[in-house]
Formats: structure tokens, C-alpha cells, sequence
């Protein structure tokens, strides 16, 4: 579905679940990270629902960051383990309860509480400040998989049509007008090959994320 990063050994899960009970929240930020794959997976059961990808990303990452809180790993067991039922859990919620309550989930969502009984919300576990965490993550990878588009589904010049069009990897942006003259060719000319080139990532996008 998307480009995850490789999971924990053993014993970095160990270390990194041993630094968040110690109050680390970036040790919590990388265990969920490095468990996105799972979630990737578990998300993949449910796939024939009319529910956006984006959105049941969104709900199995909830469940990740129970999990992450709320697991022992003094019992000898892995994360994933536990983290696939808590992720699976959150997924069957959302199917048998309010559609509409889970599109609108955000970081300020209330996921438990602590010892003292004051409300955590996941802000509070993965410590992103004012960004919303979860979303960044996945325009990431959707960047990432634009990114192999660009480089694998377009021509050389609907490449640098493109790349140039939109200011991207740090060019500067173009207009049509300006790409007709620097090409001698027509700006109606520069639309179309345009217009073919967003058609061609648009589809590699949608195989490269169905896949």
C-alpha cells in the first residue's frame, strides 16, 4: 500500500520499549513508525469496504498507539503480537459504530489516561506538537510513490514538463507560456503533454497504492 520503514529487530524493540516506559516519547514515535508496515497489512483485510485507505490508515494507526502504551513486554511476547488485535479491534469499532465519528478523529482524540487519571490524548504519546503526525506520515509516502511515478511512467520531456510545470526537487516554477517558448512549441501543445503526463501518474499512483 505504501513504503514503510523496516521493522524493529528483537532486541532494538526491546531497547525502544524499555526507553518509553522511561518516560521517552520519541522512543514511542519510533516504535510506531517502525510498526506502520503492520498496520499497512492488518488494513489490507478490509480493503473491499467503501472506506478511503487514507481513513483506515488513520484508524489502525489509533489502535498502533494503544498498543504501543498499554503493552508488556516483560511477558517475553513481540509488539506485533499485541498490536495486531489492538489494531484489529480499532478497525471493527469503526465498521460497527459511527462512520463518521473516526473520519473525523485527530490527534486530540482521547485514548486512555494516566496514573494520575488525567486524560492522554495521542498528541500526548507521539509528542508532534502542532503537527498532525499520522498525516505528514502518509504524505510522505504518497510523495515517495510520486516520486517512482515521475521517474518510471513518464516520458523524458513529460518528465521535465512536469517537474518543471509544478517547481519540483527544487526547480523553479514554469509556466505553460514559458515552457512553449524554451520548446518552440505551442502552450496548447505544453497543456496536453501535460495533461497526458498527470493522466499516466495519476494511474501508477492508484496500481502503485492498490497494490
Amino acid at each position: 500500500m505504501k513504503t514503510f520503514e523496516k521493522p524493529l529487530s528483537a532486541k532494538e524493540e526491546k531497547e525502544y520499549l524499555e526507553k518509553y516506559r522511561e518516560g521517552d516519547a520519541k522512543a514511542g514515535e519510533v516504535l510506531i513508525i517502525r510498526n506502520m508496515r503492520l498496520v499497512a497489512h492488518m488494513v489490507k483485510h478490509y480493503s473491499l469496504s467503501d472506506w478511503d485507505p487514507s481513513e483506515l490508515i488513520s484508524i489502525g494507526t489509533i489502535g498502533l498507539i494503544k498498543a504501543v502504551k498499554t503493552f508488556d513486554f516483560s511477558k517475553g511476547n513481540r509488539l506485533a503480537t499485541y498490536a495486531a488485535k489492538c489494531i484489529d479491534n480499532e478497525l471493527l469499532m469503526a465498521f460497527r459504530g459511527d462512520k463518521k465519528r473516526y473520519r473525523e478523529v485527530s490527534l486530540q482524540e482521547p485514548i486512555g489516561t494516566d496514573k494520575e487519571g488525567n486524560e492522554i490524548s495521542i498528541i500526548d504519546v507521539v509528542e508532534t506538537d502542532e503537527k498532525d503526525f499520522l498525516e505528514n506520515y502518509i504524505l510522505k509516502c504518497d510523495l515517495e510513490i510520486l516520486g517512482e511515478a515521475i521517474e518510471n511512467a513518464l516520458t523524458p520531456r513529460e518528465r521535465d514538463i512536469i517537474i518543471r510545470r509544478y517547481g519540483l526537487y527544487n526547480s523553479k516554477e514554469t509556466t505553460q507560456r514559458e515552457l512553449a517558448a524554451e520548446l518552440s512549441i505551442s502552450r496548447s501543445y505544453v497543456s496536453r503533454i501535460e495533461k497526458k503526463a498527470i493522466d499516466k501518474l495519476r494511474d501508477y499512483f492508484i496500481r502503485r497504492t492498490n497494490t
